[in-house]
């Protein structure tokens, strides 16, 4: 069968960290940068969709299409090694220690920015004819996107910064819902399917998405939007960026490992009194 048990799902995600940490930093950067890049282009794709349909549910549904893609190819977003490469670290795998965690993190994370921001630039091109006219209907929702997931979130200060925080950690809890879920299937429609569902819900519920960030801000400040570099920084990727690790390591990689790769106690089974010659036949009655 392709389904593969969570028990077994359990170690292969524990096996993917591990893995992952001992990539060279030349793969590390080439898979970090196309992951970014394609999810960039996802993005574009979704809310092109949205804007010339009206409808924003058509884009959500067709953008899992990028992450399907980028996963199948092998490529890294730094979502998925914020939940993947922690249970190596836990699990004690050889090698695998806090300080090659932590470098395989910052890897990805400016691969994925360059190749973000690499689409980002060649989106902004296309959207202005090369930034000689005006953005078209889809450029101008983008610039209108960055300012209200910046300063929208500044205007409720303390509370908009939790509302942001909070964004990131359900937006990560189903990215990696999908990464660890294409494991679950040794075949390729289980694998899209697995990974599908989860992150059309992400986008369609509008949670922080620290890669999807990294192009929209960009391309946005190219366009138009009415916002700065430090608002992006401050007012959304540094707080999604630490809402997706909490999000992903917490509600998904740190609940598999605690109750597939590290079980708790079996319960007690209840010890006979009786032995079975004794015991009362089923269905039978008693005068």
């Amino acid at each position: 069968m392709s389904y593969v048990s969570p028990k077994d799902l359990a170690t292969r995600a524990i096996d993917a960290g591990e893995a992952k940490v001992f990539y060279s930093t030349r793969d590390t950067l080439i898979r970090s940068y196309m992951a970014g890049a394609i999810l960039a282009l996802a993005a574009a794709f979704a809310i092109t969709i949205g804007v010339r349909t009206g409808e924003p549910l058509v884009g959500a549904v067709l953008f899992p299409v990028g992450f399907c893609m980028l996963y199948l190819l092998g490529f890294d977003l730094l979502t998925g090694v914020f939940t993947l490469v922690p249970l190596a670290w836990l699990d004690k795998r050889p090698g695998v220690t806090l300080g090659a965690m932590m470098r395989n993190w910052g890897l990805v994370f400016v691969g994925n920015f360059l190749g973000a921001m690499t689409t980002a630039l060649m989106m902004a091109i296309y959207f202005t004819y090369g930034f000689s006219v005006e953005p078209d209907a889809v450029g101008q929702a983008i610039g209108i996107i960055g300012e209200g997931r910046t300063v929208g979130y500044a205007e409720h200060g303390a509370a908009g910064m939790l509302t942001l925080f909070i964004r990131g950690v359900m937006c990560n809890w189903m990215v990696s819902t999908g990464v660890v879920g294409a494991m679950m299937s040794d075949s390729l429609p289980g694998k899209v399917i697995a990974m599908w569902m989860p992150i059309m819900v992400f986008f369609y519920l509008g949670f922080e998405h620290s890669i999807v960030n990294m192009f929209l801000f960009p391309s946005g400040l190219m366009l138009g939007g009415d916002f700065t570099v430090g608002d992006y920084v401050f007012w959304n990727e540094l707080p999604t960026v630490l809402g997706n690790l909490v999000g992903g390591l917490t509600f998904v990689g740190l609940m598999i490992y605690a109750t597939h790769a590290k079980t708790g106690p079996a319960r007690p089974r209840k010890l006979r009194t009786t032995s079975p010659a004794e015991e009362e036949p089923a269905g039978s009655l008693v005068s």
